[in-house]
């Protein structure tokens, strides 16, 4: 939004989960802005950042202000701010592996982890057939799978416009040759060895992976041993 009456018009419309606010502004200026979010019901609870070149952070504080950043912008700083207010408290994963005792497992893991909508699937056909009504925020995928292995899942997953997009995690116990690759066909989001790993350390290192794309909480570092095609 350009300006402060636009901003409250937009944040009435789309309840944004954060608000990050100029102070000096044509018109409705950033502090008559702040007092009404503050002051609208509906409003009040939407995080608001401060992005001023004024150094007033008591006087935003004392307005409600969530957060107050001084320009010029650190750009790692807004960006820490943001994902301490967009979490998704209600990330969507879909884990297709036919093993029942590793698939309830992650599962488990990844709901206690923060992720509260998880779909399971034991093999690409079922998975396909999840997708029909659900849409997940990403996809762990097993490669080797009776019925439809991995491979053809994400064959059939390019297929439909509508959940090409989705970021997809590949899930293998498989030494995946040169050729494997050109078959993935850059479409997996990351590749994650079942064989180097114990299994705590295998779960952690999902979960990390995972954390990248949408599930709550911030960001543990990459420790470089899930990798991409």
């Amino acid at each position: 939004a350009g300006g402060g009456e636009e901003g409250l018009v937009l944040a009435r419309r789309l309840r944004p989960s954060a608000i990050t606010l100029d102070v000096l502004m044509p018109g409705l200026d950033g502090w008559d802005v702040l007092a009404a979010l503050k002051a609208d019901p509906e409003l009040v609870t939407i995080p608001v950042i401060i992005c001023s070149i004024l150094d007033e952070a008591n006087h935003g504080f004392a307005l409600g202000a969530g957060d107050y950043l001084i320009k010029p912008i650190d750009r790692g700083r807004l960006l820490e701010l943001l994902s301490k207010y967009c979490r998704k408290d209600d990330c969507k994963v879909l884990v297709v592996e036919d093993d029942p005792i590793s698939r309830e497992l992650l599962a488990r893991t990844l709901r206690k982890a923060g992720c509260h909508q998880v779909w399971e699937a034991g093999n690409g056909r079922q998975a396909l057939a999840q997708l029909a009504g659900e849409t997940p925020d990403v996809i762990l995928l097993d490669l080797m799978m009776p019925e439809m292995d991995g491979f053809e899942f994400i064959e059939a997953l390019q297929q439909d416009e509508t959940r090409r997009e989705i970021p997809v995690v590949l899930l293998t116990a498989k030494d995946l040759s040169a050729a494997d690759h050109r078959r993935l066909n850059g479409y997996v989001t990351s590749i994650i060895e079942k064989g180097r790993y114990g299994s705590e350390e295998l779960l952690g290192t999902i979960v990390r992976q995972l954390r990248r794309f949408v599930m709550p909480g911030p960001s543990a570092p990459d420790d470089g041993k899930g990798t991409g095609p």
